[in-house]
């Protein structure tokens, strides 16, 4: 056997963090599909004949598809600012690094 000291495994901690924002990336998927499938699909149900407009668009597809859009804009805007970390994306990275950041 070689003289070397056998290294253990120590696993990456940015997979923690990885994995913690990939799953806020699929809540907040499936939060703009609720969104959009409770307002298309209920209000969107009626007959055309009861729609109501706003600035010419059925109440449906306003609510559904642009505030659906402005709003998940600002949510991800929020979070991408508050609540992920960036991480360096280079081979050896440390804790030790992430200790020394101001």
């Amino acid at each position: 056997m070689s003289s070397k000291k056998q290294e253990t495994y120590k696993p990456d901690p940015r997979f923690k963090i990885a994995h913690k924002e990939a799953l806020i990336g699929i809540a907040l998927a499936i939060f703009n599909f609720i969104w959009w499938y409770g307002f298309a699909y209920g209000l969107g149900s009626r007959p055309p004949e009861e729609y109501t407009y706003i600035l010419g668009l059925p109440d449906w597809f306003f609510y559904s598809c642009v505030v659906g859009f402005i709003l998940m804009c600002v949510i991800v805007i929020i979070i991408t600012k508050f609540v992920l970390k960036e991480v360096p994306l280079d081979a050896e990275y440390t804790t030790e690094e992430e200790s020394q950041k101001p």
